[in-house]
């Protein structure tokens, strides 16, 4: 494998990640919303922070290696996205 497909496959790798993330910024305040609990609304709350450093060391990562991290989506997460209000309770 050449130096050139390493980077493509570890940039590629990164895209997905980061779409999984920001996917997950999107659905963990309705998850916490739906919450049967204040226990679990709590731990959607505090992965939510998380979620968003984990976005921002992302955005990090892509300026370091001079991409961007737009351009795929992650398919798995766009699946989890989709779960209704009542799984969350």
């Amino acid at each position: 494998m050449t130096k050139n497909s390493l980077k493509e496959l570890y940039v590629g790798e990164l895209k997905d990640l980061f779409s999984a993330e920001n996917q997950l910024t999107k659905a963990l305040p309705k998850m916490a919303k739906a919450a049967s609990s204040d226990e679990l609304r709590q731990g959607f709350e505090e992965h939510l922070e998380q979620t968003r450093g984990h976005v921002d060391r992302l955005q990090q990562i892509f300026g370091m290696l001079g991409e961007k991290g737009t351009g795929k989506k992650c398919l798995g997460m766009e699946g989890f996205g989709k779960r209704g209000r009542r799984d969350y309770r």
